[in-house]
């Protein structure tokens, strides 16, 4: 049986199961249900040798290999098959999953995990560090409702990518804000 035949096999018995580092919009607990459907498992985490960074336009990080730094993040446990394919369509073509291997927190274990990584390593609408706490306070009900959009979206047979998703839903809130 071919590599393609056992990916697919995987996929339909949903038996394999994955541990996904996140480090940005995925911290949050309200858009990991929206997206999952639950609220996997999950420990406090360190990814050594990668920066997170704002980026310009958009209110979620990227992350890139920054010798010398880390990100702190979680790692979301016992994620199936098609769990994993929503997170690759959450994360789309911006960015790329990728095998990395993180310390936990509590315990200073080491494990291997899939992450996103951006895939333009050169974009220059990277800056700065990204910071959580004023995500959750100013943009995280915006995006929860992004979010659940995209969710709906991905129902659908024509669904949208979730950057179009993302661009058409802050489009819309920048056009009711100047109408108001």
């Amino acid at each position: 049986m071919g590599s393609a035949s056992a990916s697919a096999v995987n996929v339909v018995n949903h038996n394999h199961k994955h541990n996904v580092f996140v480090y940005g919009s995925l911290l949050a607990d309200d858009v990991v249900r929206v997206l999952l459907k639950r609220i996997p498992q999950s420990s406090s985490a360190i990814l050594p040798g990668y920066r997170r960074f704002s980026i310009k336009g958009r209110v979620y990080p990227a992350i890139l290999p920054v010798e010398n730094k880390h990100v702190t993040g979680r790692v979301l446990f016992g994620i199936s098959d098609p769990e994993l394919l929503v997170l690759d369509e959450f994360e789309d073509f911006e960015y790329q999953r990728t095998t990395a291997d993180v310390s936990l927190v509590d315990t200073a274990d080491k494990l291997q995990v899939q992450t996103y990584v951006w895939t333009n390593k050169n974009d220059p609408n990277l800056y700065g560090d990204w910071d959580f706490e004023e995500w959750r306070r100013l943009h995280m009900k915006d995006f929860v409702k992004m979010t659940a959009g995209f969710v709906e979206e991905l129902e659908l047979p024509d669904a949208k990518p979730r950057v179009a998703a993302y661009e058409s839903f802050y489009q819309q809130d920048a056009d009711n804000s100047e109408k108001s």
